[in-house]
């Protein structure tokens, strides 16, 4: 083999280690980074609207929702992390007929992923859901 083909050869074998597909774990990370910003939105803008309000027991409710945020923060915070550890970086893309388009580079591979917005919604309920176990 001649000198020219054994260096691509070998730079075309160190690509393929620096690229590599996202683990499920990965892409789970991903997911969450894109939905754990939405869920502290709904969560703050619904505690926002309970401190306007006239409810007896609005004190409550929104020491609830501080509690969820401060969970909702700490998972976030432990993603970016994750994602920063492996080296993984995540953009919004475009929206198109009112679905969110995402776009990731794991280790030198890029792809997109669609949320569309009745699936993330019932996903986000679902996690609120979760969260609000932590007040049991």
């Amino acid at each position: 083999m001649s000198p020219e083909h054994n260096a691509a050869l070998q730079q075309s074998q160190q690509q393929q280690t620096k690229t590599s597909l996202p683990t499920k774990e990965e892409l789970e990370a991903i997911r969450d980074f894109v939905l754990l910003p939405m869920l502290l939105s709904i969560v703050e803008k619904n505690k926002q609207e309970i401190e306007r309000s006239s409810y007896s027991m609005r004190t409550i409710f929104v020491k609830t929702a501080n509690i969820i945020q401060n969970h909702i923060s700490n998972d976030l915070h432990a993603i970016r992390k994750l994602l920063k550890e492996r080296n993984i970086k995540v953009s919004e893309d475009e929206m198109i007929d009112s679905n969110l388009r995402y776009k990731y580079i794991c280790r030198g591979y890029e792809d997109k992923f669609v949320l569309i917005r009745d699936v993330a919604r019932a996903e986000l309920m679902k996690r609120l859901g979760k969260y609000s176990e932590f007040l049991k």
